[in-house]
């Protein structure tokens, strides 16, 4: 007979994530990652503090410097306002929409993954609506969702949350594929544990680590179709700045002034590397074969 004591020793012997700091920095990937995607993060909380100017001042005696002149660190554009400020908001702006359509898409995306995953009836319509979704590519998908819900931070964040969902279900309904033919689920199912239990208590914990770097995979993405968004004028709507918006205003000043386009697109490249070289570490630092001594 399968005891409790058996349960609880078997979730305890499938645990990828002891130690995964330890593996994330003693990757020179994954320490340059992490160090990347804490610049970043701290750039973007503390844009009002570090901002040389607000976002929204405008000085028409100064349009189109360029950096380093006149106090202003990477120029103006064609407003006179202040590029490293507004570099600073677009980031927050932009990361902003990026961990609500990653929200969206983990509170969404994980459940239907697990029910998928584990039981059969509920995977035969799961994985249709995924396949129907998937037949769109998730830029498409998200502009004609922006679209139609109209042009706000929040509106974007809900169209890229909602064209992120088909990949986390698939990852989560992999992972749960995978797990529920483990001991450990196995010993739950002969103790006559619920449904819910079953998935929250011991297939969901287990799934964290792929979770977690699909966060990362989710995340550049989301950044890239909110700065696509805005420059369509489908996201954030001026005054306020976001990565996107700053490529398009910049657009009809690209040869007089390109300081602005190129600044934006390689905050935009950065973000980008960071989460990627992070995410790419951070999946081999989680990988069990790793964390073997």
């Amino acid at each position: 007979m399968v005891t409790a004591t058996a349960i609880s020793h078997s979730s305890d012997t499938y645990a990828p994530t002891k130690g995964v700091g330890r593996r994330l920095l003693a990757s020179p990937a994954g320490l340059v990652g992490s160090v990347l995607v804490a610049f970043v993060i701290l750039a973007a909380l503390l844009a009002p503090v570090i901002s040389p100017y607000h976002y929204a001042d405008t000085n028409f005696t100064y349009p189109f410097q360029v950096p380093f002149t006149e106090g202003f660190w990477l120029g103006t554009d064609d407003l006179g306002r202040d590029v490293l400020s507004r570099l600073l908001y677009g980031t927050r702006a932009s990361l902003l929409v990026g961990l609500l359509a990653v929200a969206l898409a983990v509170v969404v995306g994980t459940p239907l993954g697990l029910l998928a995953g584990y039981w059969r009836k509920a995977d035969m319509v799961i994985s249709r609506f995924v396949d129907v979704t998937l037949a769109f590519p998730f830029l498409v998908l998200a502009v004609g969702l922006a679209a139609i819900s109209g042009a706000s931070l929040t509106n974007a964040a809900i169209a890229l949350g909602v064209g992120n969902i088909p990949s986390m279900v698939r990852v989560v309904r992999g992972e749960t594929m995978r797990l529920k033919g483990e001991a450990f689920v196995s010993a739950a199912i002969a103790s006559d544990a619920s449904l819910v239990r079953i998935l929250g208590m011991h297939i969901l914990p287990n799934t964290l680590s792929a979770i977690i770097v699909q966060v990362t995979v989710i995340l550049p993405a989301a950044v890239i179709g909110e700065s696509m968004l805005s420059f369509l004028g489908l996201g954030i709507q001026p005054p306020a700045p976001s990565l996107g918006i700053m490529l398009s205003d910049a657009q009809q000043y690209i040869y007089r002034s390109p300081t602005v386009a190129i600044a934006a697109g390689l905050t935009i490249v950065l973000i980008c590397f960071a989460f990627n070289l992070f995410g790419d570490a951070l999946r081999d630092a989680l990988d069990p074969n790793s964390s073997k001594e």
